[in-house]
């Protein structure tokens, strides 16, 4: 199998446990991440937005990498979110987690600083060099404010390094513009939940998931059915899933999810500032989402 396949499927852009006191809490940490593996999700992604990444050191990202990496144990792949808007930076981070046991790094578009795309080119091909390990870039431009256009992941299909990309734009009609134009062997992964259905149609690798963490067998089995070209079951899962998909971004991610977690027996959910709890609403819609999923007992008290 060619290495880059082995990202394709279910990836989970796992939740960041904290204790009380704000540390971290490893421990349930690798819980959660075993829950992961169990429900069928191929790659655990470490340290991205629903991870709280923006609010750890470096050395609290290394111990949650290797965390990880040790949970996986070679039954899944690590992909570790390193990216921020300094590029020196940015390529120290791809390196620290390579040295943790990370398979790929995950590497976000700078934001607030607005680089060309002349820029975001130079930045990435740096970063892989840096890396050496597979890069997956990631466009998310809600958060980051620029947009990694067609024809700039194009060029960066072709830079030696740079295996895929998570394509979280919300344009279908970008996602098909790399799609009918990417190299062999050039991965591109969905990063909304909602549009992961219809980007598999069209083609797509996979997906790097926020629902996941919720209902890990129910989107990988989505996932796997797409890829395996049976969209009629894939759609129910997808029917099935899309509520809980809505609620989890009620609110910043990833304020929802993480009580979504909580709801279902995983980790407490407990924020860093700037994030803060959810309101009684989003709560509520949570709790309707998953008694739709089966995930929550309709009868069961809901502190």
């Amino acid at each position: 199998m060619n290495e880059r396949a082995r990202f394709r499927g279910t990836g989970v852009a796992l939740v960041t446990p904290f204790k009380e006191d704000g540390a971290l809490d490893l421990d349930a940490y690798a819980r959660h991440a075993e829950r992961m593996v169990e429900g069928g999700c191929e790659v655990l992604v470490p340290c991205g937005t629903t991870g709280e990444s923006v609010t750890m050191s470096h050395a609290e990202q290394a111990e949650v990498v290797r965390t990880a990496v040790q949970v996986a144990a070679g039954r899944a792949k690590v992909m570790a979110g390193a990216g921020t808007n300094n590029t020196r930076e940015a390529m120290k981070m791809a390196e620290a987690v390579r040295d943790a046991g990370a398979d790929a790094v995950l590497s976000v578009s700078p934001y607030y600083n607005k680089p060309p795309q002349s820029g975001l080119v130079r930045h990435f091909t740096a970063v892989a060099e840096a890396a050496q390990i597979p890069v997956f870039v990631y466009n998310v431009p809600g958060r980051t404010s620029v947009n990694i256009l067609p024809e700039t992941a194009l060029r960066l299909a072709e830079v030696p390094g740079i295996a895929g990309i998570k394509e979280a734009s919300g344009s279908l009609e970008q996602v098909a513009t790399i799609l009918a134009g990417r190299p062999e062997g050039f991965l591109v992964l969905s990063g909304d939940d909602e549009l992961t259905l219809p980007m598999l149609a069209l083609g797509a690798d996979g997906l790097i998931s926020v629902v996941a963490n919720e209902a890990p067998r129910e989107t990988s089995d989505m996932v796997r059915l797409g890829l395996d070209g049976d969209f009629a079951r894939a759609r129910q899962l997808h029917f099935q899933l899309l509520e809980l998909m809505r609620a989890n971004f009620a609110e910043t991610n990833p304020v929802p999810v993480k009580l979504g977690v909580e709801l279902v027996g995983g980790p407490r959910a407990r924020y860093r500032l700037p994030l803060v709890p959810p309101s009684e609403d989003t709560r509520r819609r949570l709790v309707r989402a998953l008694e739709a999923v089966g995930l929550l007992d309709s009868a069961r008290e809901v502190a």
